[in-house]
C-alpha cells in the first residue's frame, strides 16, 4: 500500500520541479529580445525597440542590422555612438 502512495507523488512532483526550474531561468535571464520592432528614426539615428521589454538598440540602415549595447535610454545610446560622454549634452557653459 505504501508503494502505491509513493508512485502517485513522483509525476506531480516532477512537473512542479520542472516548472520551478523554468521560472527560475526566466527570472534570472530576463528577456531574450527575440522580437524587435522595425527601425525607427530619431535625430539622424535609427534604433529598434524590443517588443517584450522595451529596451532599445541602435540600427545601421545601410547594413540592415542592429549594433552596439542595449539600453532603455536612447540619449545614452546616441552618446555612445557619437563618442560623447553620457552627460555632455546637458552641460552648458556659464
Amino acid at each position: 500500500m505504501s508503494d502505491e502512495k509513493k508512485s502517485r507523488w513522483k509525476v506531480p512532483l516532477g512537473i512542479v520541479a520542472t516548472g520551478v526550474a523554468g521560472a527560475a531561468v526566466l527570472v534570472f535571464r530576463g528577456c531574450w529580445h527575440r522580437k524587435m520592432s522595425w527601425p525607427v528614426r530619431y535625430h539622424q539615428h535609427s534604433y529598434q525597440v524590443c517588443l517584450g521589454c522595451g529596451i532599445k538598440r541602435l540600427f545601421d540602415e545601410k547594413l540592415f542590422r542592429a549594433y552596439g549595447p542595449y539600453s532603455y535610454d536612447l540619449d545614452r545610446l546616441i552618446g555612445w555612438d557619437t563618442g560623447k560622454p553620457e552627460g555632455a549634452a546637458e552641460q552648458r557653459p556659464a
